[in-house]
């Protein structure tokens, strides 16, 4: 069974991060350069939740309020469920549906070591099945 370690050997647990003192305007500047959903929030170097593109949606566009004014930590994402290097893709399939999160931290020792996204599960679980098909094909032609 596939983990969630195996999607972050595919595509790294290096993490994009900014202070919880950034305003909202400029982290999505940043989200928007690096073409990703999310970004770690970190206070004091330790990490603190997670902003993510929905965020944005709910609490500034339709709370009325500015990004130009509004703080990371206003509005970020935090008590996330978090996962182990060694939790099952099922799991975390189970975790984001359960939680409606599409991304979520990944811990090792209390330490951050990755963000796993909604479509890096979609990713794996294609990879997956298409390693069982060319099993089977092997297997029938043998």
């Amino acid at each position: 069974m596939r983990k969630i370690s195996d999607i972050l050997a595919r595509k790294g647990g290096d993490v994009i991060a900014i202070d919880a003192d950034t305003l909202v305007l400029n982290a999505l500047r940043l989200m928007a350069d690096k073409n990703i959903g999310s970004v770690v929030v970190t206070e004091h170097g330790e990490y603190s939740g997670i902003l993510t593109e929905r965020d944005y949606a709910r609490k500034v566009i339709l709370e009325g309020r500015s990004s130009d004014h509004t703080t990371v930590r206003e509005i970020m994402s935090t008590d996330l469920p978090r996962l182990l290097p060694d939790n099952s893709i099922d799991t975390c399939m189970h975790i984001m549906s359960e939680s409606n999160v599409r991304y979520l931290p990944v811990f090792n020792f209390n330490k951050l070591c990755g963000i796993i996204s909604m479509s890096d599960v979609v990713n794996e679980t294609i990879l997956s099945h298409e390693d069982t098909i060319e099993q089977l094909k092997n297997y029938i032609q043998s």
